[in-house]
């Protein structure tokens, strides 16, 4: 029989405006993604990801030190240990983007994994750090990720996370696959007028150089005040083979399900030996600073 593995991502748009108390919207962004990770439990999903710093806006968008109160802790904050409970209760994987505080003063773009069994299964931390304009200014933010590229053994799939800005660096995505990653998330807050041309291209183009499976999550909605543009949505599933099979809409909030057949994989492989014809003897140029 196939080795299908159902997994579920969930885009959506900021619940509360930002000039709100901080806690309550970090509450407000929670309680409306109870819902939709019970919708993607009762659709079956194994395992579900949610989208980048999904417990707010993309506050990225301005520089201001009282987002620094938006932190906590990995894995002894109050989200990844409310993630654990919904994980046994729905007996489903689950990747949680929040925004981290190792100490202070010490902050990282981190997504905690948590397996099927609510078991806390480790962290990644977003490698690479955009500060573009307008609106992208992440380096006053978060310091750079610190633990390589690691892949979650769920039991019934391997899943590595490569966070929004990683997408544009075949290495780390080169990096997962070879680690052993057969399912590879990459939760976002991206806009039209900036990425939208390489939201497909990017990330369909790693799943084929890598031969896994990609998942790959957009926010959507314009956040006011900022206004720096639509993020679009179209979170994608995308295969082996860089098809795109299953899609959510541009938008509005959706909880998108769909069945990986890790089998394609082996299949993928046996055609295409990338990772046989490789020859990192002629690569020491490329990590040369």
């Amino acid at each position: 029989m196939p080795r299908n593995v159902r997994c579920s991502l969930i885009q959506a748009a900021n619940a509360l405006a930002p000039d709100r108390p901080l806690q309550r919207i970090k509450q407000a962004m929670i309680d409306k993604h109870l819902g939709y990770i019970k919708q993607a439990a009762e659709a079956g999903a194994q395992i579900v990801c949610l989208q980048e710093i999904f417990y707010g806006p993309y506050f990225c968008a301005e520089q201001q030190t009282r987002w620094y109160d938006f932190t906590e802790a990995v894995p002894d904050g109050e989200t990844t240990r409310l993630m654990q409970e919904l994980a046994r209760k729905h007996s489903m994987a689950i990747i949680v983007p929040v925004y981290e505080k190792e100490q202070e003063g010490l902050f990282y773009n981190t997504a905690a994994v948590i397996g099927r069994d609510g078991a806390y299964l480790g962290k990644y931390r977003k490698t690479h750090i955009p500060h573009v304009a307008p609106g992208f200014w992440e380096k006053f933010y978060f310091r750079p990720g610190n633990l390589g590229y690691p892949v979650f053994d769920l039991g019934f799939a391997k899943i590595g996370v490569y966070i929004c800005y990683d997408r544009h660096f075949p290495e780390g995505a080169r990096a997962l696959g070879l680690n052993g990653a057969e399912i590879v998330f990459n939760p976002s807050a991206t806009v039209a007028g900036l990425s939208e041309y390489l939201w497909k291209l990017e990330q369909p183009a790693h799943a084929v150089a890598n031969g896994y499976f990609v998942g790959a999550i957009n926010r959507v909605g314009t956040e006011a005040p900022w206004n720096i543009g639509e993020f679009y949505g179209t979170s994608y599933f995308c295969d082996p083979r860089g098809c795109i099979f299953a899609e959510s809409p541009r938008d509005k909030d959706h909880v998108l399900t769909g069945d990986l057949n890790l089998d394609l994989i082996a299949e993928v492989r046996s055609t295409w030996q990338f990772f046989r014809d490789r020859r990192p003897d002629m690569y020491d140029s490329l990590v040369k600073a």
